[in-house]
């Protein structure tokens, strides 16, 4: 078993334990927040951050407390970050929808749900605790599911961020005609980062789409890698978390 699948298996776990009636959710929906436009906050000329509320990690363990999401979130927004990322996922990252409902209440920028969406209630779930933008990782998800699962997002009006790792991957999100696509530095099944993965998969991607580089950036060097190989948006949160600072460490990268 890979770390990824292990992962989802925690994850199918936890969702079991939380599963609400459909009718139920439909209508925490309909009390929701409007959906805010994640697209047109990840365009522009400028790069762009994705800066994310991340307590802990598969590869690196606990990385900060964060007693108050909702704060940092906040500082984000005033350092100039485009989008805010919260993780969800409980078991490995020590994350929330608790986490979600705070940062969602503290910010105007369009929120996304960072989670391993494997099942169509999260979606539904999602969209009820006020997210904006999902999360699609190809190589957690069938050809199918990828494509149901991109259509439930649109349909529900939020934006995804399809995750890849390799050609292939990159090939089968291409296929489904996204519009953000990320390029994972980090291999999610052996948790091992190869930043060349940037040079070799951002080229590849349409310009027209929004090309984000995730993982393995930890400072300007990075960035500017990232931006010289194509990418138009940065998804960052252990340099952020982890620096003391994140209002100067945003400033830096």
């Amino acid at each position: 078993m890979t770390v990824l699948d292990s992962i989802i298996e925690g994850v199918r776990e936890d969702l079991a334990k939380r599963r609400k009636p459909l009718i139920q959710i439909h209508e925490e929906m309909t009390q929701a927040a409007p959906v805010r436009d994640a697209h047109l906050a990840l365009t522009g000329d400028e790069m762009k951050v994705i800066a994310e509320v991340k307590r802990s990690s598969p590869s690196k363990g606990a990385l900060s407390a964060i007693a108050d999401p909702a704060a940092l979130a906040e500082r984000y927004q005033s350092a100039g970050a485009s989008v805010i990322s919260v993780l969800t996922e409980e078991r490995r990252f020590k994350g929330s929808l608790a986490d979600l409902d705070a940062v969602r209440t503290r910010v105007d920028l369009p929120v996304l749900r960072k989670d391993f969406m494997v099942d169509e209630y999260q979606f539904f779930e999602a969209r009820a605790h006020g997210a904006d933008l999902v999360l699609l990782i190809v190589a957690a998800l069938s050809k199918s599911q990828l494509k149901d699962f991109f259509d439930i997002a649109t349909e529900l009006q939020m934006a995804s961020l399809i995750e890849v790792h390799t050609a292939d991957e990159l090939e089968r999100a291409l296929e489904i005609s996204p519009r953000i696509v990320g390029v994972n530095s980090r291999n999610l099944k052996t948790l091992e980062v190869d930043p060349t993965a940037f040079s070799d998969l951002i080229p590849r991607i349409p310009e027209e789409l929004i090309r984000v580089a995730e993982s393995g950036i930890s400072n300007r060097s990075d960035v500017e890698f990232a931006q010289n190989s194509g990418a138009k948006a940065i998804l960052v949160g252990e340099a952020l978390v982890t620096s003391g600072d994140p209002d100067l460490a945003m400033q830096t990268l």
